[in-house]
């Protein structure tokens, strides 16, 4: 019988949903649904860190938190640039599908 800490459970969690969203940063050809993905991939490394710094050895410091603090600010700054692009190519090409956006080079 396999003894699963709190620890253990929260990593498989998270290992599940990166595997989730680089799945579907990958699979998808829609630019909102893969940063859709990115964002999920994200979320999951901020769970690792809240996992780790909950069951490492001074949860009283609050470093873990300082990380995700961190992690969910770049995050935003991300979903910000990258909802600009996708308003950019949809306003110039009138579709949001990757196949079409290297029309924008040179």
């Amino acid at each position: 019988m396999v003894n699963l800490t709190p620890l253990h459970l929260c990593l498989l969690f998270s290992s599940a949903l990166f595997v989730v969203g680089l799945i579907g940063a990958l699979s998808r050809s829609n630019s909102i649904l893969v940063l859709l993905g990115i964002e999920l991939m994200l979320n999951a490394a901020n769970v690792n860190f809240i996992a780790f710094w909950r069951y490492g050895p001074s949860p009283s410091a609050a470093t873990g938190v300082m990380f995700v603090l961190f992690s969910i600010a770049v995050a935003a700054a991300e979903a910000a640039v990258g909802l600009a692009l996708v308003i950019a190519v949809y306003r110039h090409q009138k579709n949001i599908r990757l196949q079409e956006a290297n029309r924008l080079k040179g």
